[in-house]
């Protein structure tokens, strides 16, 4: 293997070769230039002087010289070899702790940083840079360690009831009739719509989401989105209103994914809404743009649940989340949608059975008297 020099070896090398050519300049100066400046000063201060006596100051000139330039090598030298010295070990710490936390990244330990340098911006933008690189990966690796558990402990329930209806047909106990399709039809299903959703949500959360983006009024999603779930408010007797203030500006959105995201809160809204309640959808100008919400008259969120109602599976209430059928990863799509849009989604309640308002911020798009809001109901 061909030997190549380190950091150190470099470093004495290139400061040697200054020294070495700052000395042969001195040394050409002193030794070619200083005799004839010697004796010019001698006639011009003593006048005639003897060859002998100007040949001697010359050889004690010359010598003077050689004795100094010699000091001068050595001091030299040395000095560089020692800012080579502390130079490395000042630099090469870093670079050090940088292999080590790659090192430990590289073995799986994500939660390797780089601490400050204090070597100047070139050091400071690479220890951000490898920083900012980490934190990305161990966000990637949260979210697949907790995606997979997550899907494991969702897929169990419609896994385990078509495992139990199949042993059932299997040993007689069953029978294939349209209950039992029924039963295994909704299964199925339930598990399809689990495999999107959560396509869907790790793709957005990723930034791999492709949005189809355009112009528009926010009563055209809005509308859609009431009407989407019309049949289930009515079926369940709970009224919803949709009211966008006049002078709401249109908002550069995909279209499909606004309309998704709105029916996702309002199904929320009416799984937690008891019959006789009622929802509210509206939609308003603010100072960043439009704001959207979806106010409810339910059973509201209790103060230590709000943090965590836009994470993927979570439910404050488990039983009854699940009887309802929920996959529990409708307000995690919401959000991560409203972010893809570089927009704000929050959720707010005074407390259980005091209702909840979920509010989405967008920012407008450029206005359009046209496209201007209206009041609508539905």
């Amino acid at each position: 293997m061909t030997w190549r020099p380190g950091l150190m070896a470099r470093l004495v090398m290139a400061q040697s070769l200054v020294v070495l050519v700052g000395l042969a300049t001195l040394s050409a100066v002193a030794f070619v230039v200083g005799p004839p400046l010697l004796r010019r000063h001698l006639r011009s201060a003593m006048g005639a002087v003897s060859p002998h006596v100007s040949r001697h100051l010359e050889d004690a000139f010359l010598a003077a010289g050689s004795i100094a330039l010699g000091i001068a090598i050595a001091a030299f030298l040395a000095a560089a070899v020692a800012a080579a010295v502390l130079i490395t070990r000042r630099l090469s710490r870093p670079l050090h702790d940088l292999a080590d936390a790659a090192d430990r990244v590289t073995a799986g330990d994500y939660t390797a940083r780089l601490g400050p340098t204090l070597l100047g911006p070139e050091y400071e933008t690479l220890t951000s840079a490898f920083n900012t690189m980490a934190d990305a990966l161990e966000n990637t690796e949260r979210t697949r360690r907790r995606l997979l558990g997550d899907v494991a402990h969702e897929l169990r329930t419609p896994l385990a009831t078509i495992e139990a209806y199949v042993e059932g047909l299997a040993d007689g106990v069953r029978i294939l009739d349209a209950h039992t399709l029924d039963v295994l039809g909704a299964q199925t299903t339930r598990l399809h719509r689990l495999v999107e959703d959560i396509s869907l949500v790790s793709r957005a959360e990723e930034h791999r989401l492709g949005l189809m983006r355009d112009t528009l009024p926010v009563a055209r999603p809005a509308n859609a989105a009431a009407a989407a779930v019309g049949p289930g408010f009515q079926a369940k007797g709970v009224d919803l209103r949709v009211t966008v203030a006049p002078g709401t500006p249109p908002v550069d959105a995909d279209r499909d994914r606004l309309v998704q995201v709105l029916v996702n809160v309002l199904t929320n809204a009416l799984r937690h809404t008891p019959a006789g309640g009622k929802v509210t959808l509206a939609a308003e100008p603010s100072d960043r743009g439009v704001v959207i919400s979806v106010a409810d008259t339910g059973e509201g969120i209790a103060p230590e649940h709000l943090p965590h109602v836009f994470e993927r599976f979570y439910r404050a209430d488990t039983a009854r989340d699940r009887e309802h059928g929920g996959s529990g990863i409708g307000l995690a799509i919401a959000r991560a949608l409203v972010h893809a849009h570089g927009g704000t989604i929050t959720a707010s309640s005074d407390g259980p059975g005091r209702g909840a308002v979920f509010r989405i911020g967008l920012p407008a798009a450029s206005d359009r008297p046209d496209l201007q809001g209206s009041n609508v109901e539905a």
